[in-house]
């Protein structure tokens, strides 16, 4: 029996975007054809501690993360994610916080891949945190940029993040600004990457054309996205229940009545049918994150470290 331990950098080597966003995307489709069991995860102290558990039945292979997050550190994200299957006695442990930024921002290139226009090349980036650069790097991936525009409230993280880009995006516009609904306006993708507790602009910021993804709330007491999008775009979700009980955007507009639940797709079933006909042209990828995601990313170390 051997366990294999990775380190950030050693995730970072070993697994691509183009990498994680194929394997998030089987995953979804999988997802949607009843192939994992995976409970909603727990949370304690309010979301500063969550476990996470996926079980694929094809391959009898399983994924724990466990991690402690708190936005007042760097990271704010760290723990452990664990591989193992039963017909082998090796596991493998990976760092949480490189497997988390990478399968969510492949969660995000998987959306934007199906819903952003085709010519898409215009990015406003609000957040500068630990999952942004996944973020950029995600779109980046399935629509190569023109312009990014990275809104902080902090200048100096906002101007940081743009330097490390700078040095991997050639070719690419870089600005940064600080007011979120100004440097939406001329977006034709946006992601959201914060710890908001309230809308980080109005609807009628956007223009009438625009994939937005929203990533940073995953908690009811946390919110991104203001009603008025959510009621007037297709909204897609990762999954149902998740979003039902730890999405603050998916259940203020419900408990408003901006949208019902009819009015939400899951990723998987866009992916496995034909997308949903838009209400308008605006839509909209809401994810707090689904133990599966971690799965997809751990199968990948998996097959390569432990062959």
């Amino acid at each position: 029996m051997k366990t294999i331990s990775l380190s950030e950098r050693e995730v970072r080597a070993a697994v691509s975007m183009r990498e994680a966003i194929d394997a998030v995307r089987r995953g979804f489709v999988g997802l949607a054809n009843g192939e994992f069991e995976m409970p909603t995860r727990t949370a304690l102290r309010d979301g500063r501690f969550l476990v996470m558990s996926a079980h694929h039945r094809p391959t009898e292979s399983a994924m724990i993360k466990t991690l402690s997050v708190n936005f007042d550190r760097v990271p704010a994200i760290t723990g452990t994610v664990v591989w193992s299957t039963l017909d082998r006695l090796d596991h493998l442990i990976a760092d949480a916080a490189a497997v988390t930024t990478l399968r969510t921002g492949a969660a995000v290139g998987v959306a934007t891949d199906l819903f952003a226009a085709p010519d898409a090349d215009r990015l406003t980036l609000i957040g500068a945190g630990g999952q942004a650069l996944d973020q950029v790097r995600a779109v980046h991936t399935v629509r190569p940029l023109r312009h990014l525009t990275i809104v902080g409230t902090g200048t100096g993280r906002a101007h940081a993040l743009a330097d490390t880009l700078r040095a991997e995006l050639d070719g690419t516009e870089i600005r940064t600004a600080t007011d979120p609904a100004s440097a939406v306006a001329d977006a034709h993708i946006v992601c959201c990457a914060t710890p908001a507790t309230s809308p980080l602009f109005p609807g009628s910021a956007l223009p009438a054309r625009v994939h937005v993804n929203a990533i940073g709330a995953f908690r009811p007491s946390m919110r991104e996205l203001p009603d008025e999008l959510l009621a007037t775009g297709t909204v897609i979700i990762d999954e149902l229940g998740a979003v039902l009980e730890e999405s603050g955007e998916i259940i203020h507009a419900l408990q408003a009545g901006a949208i019902t639940q009819d009015d939400l797709t899951e990723l998987g079933t866009a992916l496995t049918a034909a997308p949903p006909a838009p209400r308008g042209k605006r839509t909209v990828f809401k994810t707090v994150g689904v133990a599966m995601q971690d799965w997809a990313i751990a199968r990948l170390l998996a097959d390569k470290f432990l062959c």
